[in-house]
């Protein structure tokens, strides 16, 4: 400022060499004229620094645009740009930036957010609905009311869509809490062709080899078990990515004084979650928009087990063993009271034991069994 009303000064004087003062002030003749004026009309005012607003803007968002935008962010605090630019009218959809600018023209933050970096570059889906489900527990959390105990969030996904299959808030990891869901999710959407889950319970028998009473369940409705690997989450990508989501966007917001409590506001986010919430790695459409239910129908009454002419068809013990050859074999206690198939190996002494058509393990009599 002092700078500017120097050179005006000086400027003014009679017989001053302008072009002189302009290059001894470092500014050009069109600046110095420019000052020269403004001072003539505002004094010293005038050489404040001026707004660099154009006078119109015909590119700027429309108020009905930014009113939108606002209001589906006030609906939905945890979503990105390109998420609610997918619920704008095609009319009025402009580019995720424009509504990125909008939003931080107004101080809008977004909740949640995460660092893109960490994400996956690659991804891999199956090609159809229902050829792979993945299940989980999320971790398990306080409910306000301390004498109904903790929520554990029971969750399947559709590997293909994202659609979420099920959100069931459960009061224990037990395998009759997941039959109960399972079996009213097979009720609603069919039976898939494979299910993937972890290694810990209820999906298997903790340490030991063998059928846990879930997997034995889903292997007589037809349905393949599959486990990830150990210590590498990602192969359940697709379910801990629905677990962050539901962590930010539900209960790191609000809590829940009961299992009922938690139910319905899980039905109701499952269903802003499958129906109207976008997915990027679905072009921004919702996994509604992708999924069908399975033509295979769930049985009331489970199937009979079958088995080939010429198997030693074996019925398992409650102790999870069964007796072959004058030996006790460990089969598994999933397997208690069902009958399983012993078939002769390609390999003298060896065994296939069989449950339905799952090669359960193989007996080995050169070494393996307890004398009975």
């Amino acid at each position: 400022m002092s700078s500017r009303l120097e050179f005006v000064m000086l400027a003014r004087a009679p017989g001053a060499n302008i072009r002189a003062l302009c290059r001894a002030h470092g500014v050009s003749p069109k600046t110095a004229y420019k000052l020269l004026k403004r001072f003539e009309e505002s004094g010293i005012d005038g050489l404040q620094d001026q707004s660099r607003r154009p006078l119109t803007s015909p590119k700027r968002s429309s108020f009905e645009l930014e009113l939108q935008v606002l209001a589906l962010h006030v609906d939905y605090p945890c979503w990105g740009p390109a998420k609610l630019r997918a619920l704008l009218p095609e009319e009025l959809r402009p580019h995720h930036n424009t509504v990125a600018a909008i939003l931080r023209r107004h101080g809008c933050q977004i909740e949640g957010t995460i660092d893109r970096s960490l994400l996956a570059p690659l991804r891999f889906e199956h090609e159809a609905p229902n050829l792979l489900w993945q299940m989980d527990f999320k971790g398990h959390f306080a409910l306000t009311d301390a004498s109904a105990g903790r929520c554990h969030p029971f969750t399947v996904i559709d590997d293909h869509s994202r659609f979420s299959l099920c959100l069931q808030a459960c009061s224990s990891e037990t395998y009759e809490n997941v039959k109960a869901a399972l079996t009213q999710v097979f009720r609603r959407y069919g039976l898939p062709q494979r299910i993937t889950c972890d290694n810990g319970g209820p999906w298997r028998i903790a340490g030991k080899e063998g059928i846990s009473r879930l997997e034995a369940w889903l292997i007589r409705l037809g349905v393949r078990v599959s486990h990830s690997t150990p210590y590498h989450p990602q192969t359940q990508g697709k379910d801990e990515r629905f677990h962050r989501t539901l962590k930010t966007e539900l209960l790191n917001r609000t809590g829940f004084n009961s299992h009922a409590d938690c139910q319905v506001a899980f039905d109701h986010w499952r269903d802003q979650y499958n129906l109207v919430r976008p997915h990027a790695a679905l072009g921004q459409k919702p996994p509604s928009s992708r999924y069908t239910a399975s033509a295979r129908q769930f049985p009331e009454q489970l199937p009979d087990i079958e088995y080939d002419e010429g198997d030693s068809v074996i019925k398992v013990r409650k102790s999870g063993q069964i007796q072959f050859k004058r030996r006790s074999f460990w089969i598994g206690e999933g397997l208690a009271g069902q009958p399983i198939a012993v078939r002769p190996s390609n390999i003298d002494g060896v065994y296939n034991v069989f449950y339905c058509n799952w090669e359960v393990k193989n007996i080995d009599l050169r070494i393996d069994g307890e004398s009975s």
